[in-house]
């Protein structure tokens, strides 16, 4: 490739497919590989790592308890330890306080002004928000913590409600709304606010919280992330970088995702004639999508495959591990053992099918897909309790670079024009 021969860094990374270094950062660490001297990469168990913490541990100290999580790190992600016992408490009080939207905002912004897109309706609403700040512009510490937690109260609420008027203007099915239920987890919240008759589970929601845990940051070179902290370089508000982030977040490279929430590229026994128990049957099923022969034809199969990822990501094994009780229970059973036998197979498949030495392996879509379908979500929602989980993650990287970057970030262009003659308007 032309820009690669001129020494052009596209899409910001290496040669060998590793991130260009930007910047430094202590909010989170995703860690894939090993690098030797020489340039090689050496495939490693994955590690999610925020604030010093594996998740994996995070994960086992909500089981070990059986209890929620997500706030627990949200504290972390924000102020870089973990809370005390009275901290969280209180926490926990305050984050219920700011689910409920100012006075008007649900009318004004989204009631009337629904959106068949759930990610620009979000986007748009973190914006509104702005004008019911009266300190919407100022930088400071303390008010862009104020504004980054009502904003991870807030958002459950605006993405619940934007699903209602979309169900009620785009699917033209009713729409319910329920008000904030005090004493509930985020989880929780999500689900009471969801569903039309507020019921669920202990073990449903304990489960959306992991989902929420695992998704509540991935180093700062992302893309939503980085689009965040490029943002938040020039000094904008809280609002314009967190909805740009919102916004990253949806497009289609950003995040590739199965638009059925089914097992990958249509890999379920609905929509494959091969039987999905073989193992040899799926593995040259698997062999036909990469050939561009089967599923949506992009070659691609959905759900597995990492930038950084290369023996494990660990976000997988952590909803893999929760997902089997549920999917057994609901009748998911055999969907949930596929996607065990393409995490197994499909590494071996691609090696013999591309002859590189990239390695790949399950990224987390693919079990969170199977995750939602069996809590009953909207496929609407996948990608917006993405960034519900994410937004902690982007507030902390937009406290790092506001207080210690303090530097616009600029990248070069190499410009390739051709010089030509100014032709007068009349003589052209």
């Amino acid at each position: 490739h032309l820009a690669d021969q001129m020494g052009v860094k596209r899409g910001l990374r290496n040669l060998d497919g590793t991130g260009v270094l930007a910047g430094i950062t202590n909010v989170s660490n995703v860690i894939g590989y090993d690098k030797k001297e020489d340039g090689t990469i050496v495939p490693i168990p994955g590690r999610l790592v925020y604030r010093g913490i594996d998740i994996d541990t995070l994960a086992a100290e909500a089981d070990a308890h059986d209890r929620f999580m997500f706030e627990e790190v949200i504290w972390l992600l924000l102020f870089g330890s973990l809370p005390t016992q009275e901290q969280y408490a209180k926490f926990r009080k305050l984050l219920e306080h700011h689910r409920e939207l100012p006075q008007g905002f649900a009318d004004d912004m989204i009631l009337n002004s629904p959106s068949p897109n759930l990610m620009n309706k979000m986007a748009r609403s973190v914006l509104a928000m702005y004008s019911y700040d009266e300190h919407a512009e100022d930088n400071s510490l303390p008010n862009i913590l104020r504004q980054s937690i009502n904003l991870i109260a807030e958002l459950p609420t605006m993405m619940v409600n934007a699903y209602q008027i979309k169900r009620r203007v785009y699917d033209r099915s009713s729409m319910y709304f329920h008000l904030p239920t005090e004493g509930q987890s985020t989880a929780e919240h999500i689900l009471s606010t969801y569903r039309a008759d507020q019921k669920f589970t202990h073990e449903e929601a304990r489960l959306l919280d992991l989902c929420l845990l695992v998704h509540a940051d991935h180093g700062g070179g992302n893309c939503s992330t980085f689009t965040c902290r490029v943002l938040s370089s020039s000094g904008t508000d809280t609002y314009a970088a967190i909805s740009s982030a919102d916004r990253r977040a949806e497009r289609p490279q950003a995040r590739r995702r199965e638009p059925e929430g089914h097992a990958p590229a249509g890999l379920h026994s609905g929509k494959m004639s091969e039987d999905p128990s073989n193992d040899d049957e799926v593995r040259e099923f698997l062999r036909k999508i990469l050939r561009k022969e089967r599923g949506d034809g992009s070659g691609l199969i959905y759900g597995m495959g990492h930038a950084v990822y290369t023996m494990s990501d660990p976000r997988a094994q952590i909803l893999k591990t929760h997902a089997k009780s549920l999917a057994y229970k609901k009748g998911y059973d055999e969907e949930y053992e596929l996607l065990c036998s393409i995490e197994r197979l499909a590494p071996q498949v691609f090696a013999e099918e591309k002859h590189g030495p990239k390695k790949v392996c399950a990224n987390v879509d693919l079990f969170s897909g199977l995750i939602y379908r069996m809590l009953g979500i909207s496929e609407d929602l996948y990608t917006p309790l993405f960034a519900i989980a994410r937004v902690p993650g982007w507030c902390a990287h937009r406290v790092e670079e506001v207080e210690f970057a303090n530097r616009i970030i600029r990248p070069a262009y190499k410009y390739l024009g051709k010089p030509q003659e100014y032709v007068p308007l009349e003589k052209r």
